[in-house]
């Protein structure tokens, strides 16, 4: 489905009040005690009050504004549309940084035509901070974003969440051989690297074990900033899995070549 520029801008306001309802409902439990959850699995996986609160109120607004569209989010099941268009939402991508009291995290609100994510939204209601990226570009609270021009691996600032996301057989040795040819590595981020990397600061992220509502909403923020996100295979990123996100298109297509070095 094609979106027309007018029906986007529209989808891109009520994007706006979705961040402003979850901002609202998320604030009060940061940096509060509580209560937190393990969804279980072989690593620690919290889940809070604030992350099921700020889905619940975006998926109203969703259910009451476009009850057409589909809905794909992390803490409740799927909801089947009929327009042919999917909001994807990640309440508060970074629980464990959440939980932690750091400012690292944020809420995903992604709009899938069916086809790719056209509209992409990263808001941090604690730093004030809202992402956005459209086929038009991308900006950080009406400011342009423009990701920086890197196409030396040792020249590279290299960001990735944590080691255990890497998993499947080869992906840990595959991130060590990029990882030991770049200026600086950092772990820690979660969505705040992909809205660092859009912004000119980082150079390359690879991580592994993502989920649809992990990756969709910072596509269009990353490509609308100039950079390319993509699977380690080269493929579509909005699917999750093992993903690979650069500022620079050479950078990318160096680093694409490592990885497929993994398994």
């Amino acid at each position: 489905m094609t979106l027309s520029n007018d029906t986007l801008q529209e989808y891109l306001a009520f994007a706006h009040r979705l961040a402003d309802a979850s901002g609202t409902a998320i604030q009060p439990y940061f940096r509060a005690q509580m209560t937190v959850e393990d969804k279980g699995g072989a690593h620690f996986d919290p889940v809070t009050v604030a992350d099921k609160a700020a889905e619940r109120v975006m998926r109203e607004h969703i259910l009451a504004q476009y009850p057409e569209d589909g809905i794909l989010g992390e803490e409740e099941e799927d909801v089947t549309g009929r327009s042919g268009l999917t909001w994807v939402l990640d309440p508060i991508d970074g629980t464990r940084a959440f939980i932690t009291g750091l400012p690292l995290w944020g809420t995903l609100i992604a709009l899938n035509d069916g086809q790719r994510p056209v509209l992409g939204m990263m808001n941090q209601p604690f730093t004030g901070e809202r992402y956005i990226g459209t086929p038009e570009g991308a900006w950080c609270n009406g400011v342009p974003l423009k990701t920086r021009r890197c196409d030396s691996l040792s020249s590279a600032i290299l960001m990735a969440t944590t080691p255990d996301m890497f998993t499947e057989p080869g992906q840990r040795e595959a991130f060590d051989r990029v990882a030991g040819q770049t200026r600086l590595m950092r772990w820690g981020g979660d969505c705040y690297a992909y809205c660092m990397l859009a912004s000119g600061f980082v150079d390359v992220i690879i991580e592994a074990s993502l989920k649809p509502y992990d990756v969709q909403a910072l596509i269009p923020i990353i490509e609308g900033a100039g950079g390319v996100m993509t699977a380690w295979d080269g493929g579509t990123a909005q699917h999750g899995g093992a993903i690979v996100a650069c500022g620079d298109p050479q950078l990318h297509a160096q680093v694409i070549e490592w990885l497929k070095q993994a398994g």
